[in-house]
């Protein structure tokens, strides 16, 4: 039989206090391995901070960066065809084939790195504890009634 190791409760005291401390450190950086443009940044922020920083792999990390360009590259062509419209001429702008292609590669990409709604929010009735204490923590840092945690 294959052991695993046993995940923490994400409403246990250890799990609220590596939240803290996840969130004292520096953002996730992207991986040297793969090169983000200006405009994928703001993608990357949101999408490394939609799970626990615990959870993260390697792997994961560089579809991350994949997945943030083809956010980008998702905006620039949404740009583009609400200047061009759907329809040129009598068909179907290519642009907008485009930007069909990316939106399914964007949810695949999600998909395997476990950030779509279902992986990081959870049913309804089961939301994703882990990452919702690490955001609290990081939106906290500026109450002068906190401790701080540093990295060292």
């Amino acid at each position: 039989m294959k052991s695993t190791a046993r995940r923490l409760r994400s409403d246990s005291a250890h799990a609220a206090a590596e939240a803290y401390q996840n969130a004292a450190q520096a953002p996730i950086e992207p991986p040297l391995c793969v090169t983000l443009r200006e405009q994928d940044q703001p993608f990357w922020t949101r999408i490394v901070e939609s799970k626990a920083r615990s959870t993260w792999t390697a792997t994961d990390l560089v579809s991350a960066a994949h997945l943030a360009r083809a956010m980008a590259d998702m905006e620039t062509l949404q740009a583009q065809l609400d200047v061009e419209g759907y329809i040129v001429g009598d068909k179907i702008n290519p642009t907008a084939k485009a930007l069909e292609m990316l939106s399914k590669r964007v949810v695949m990409i999600a998909r395997a790195v476990q950030v779509h709604a279902l992986a990081t929010v959870g049913d309804a009735r089961d939301a994703g504890k882990s990452a919702t204490a690490e955001r609290e923590a990081r939106e906290q840092e500026d109450d002068p009634l906190l401790p701080k945690l540093y990295v060292l």
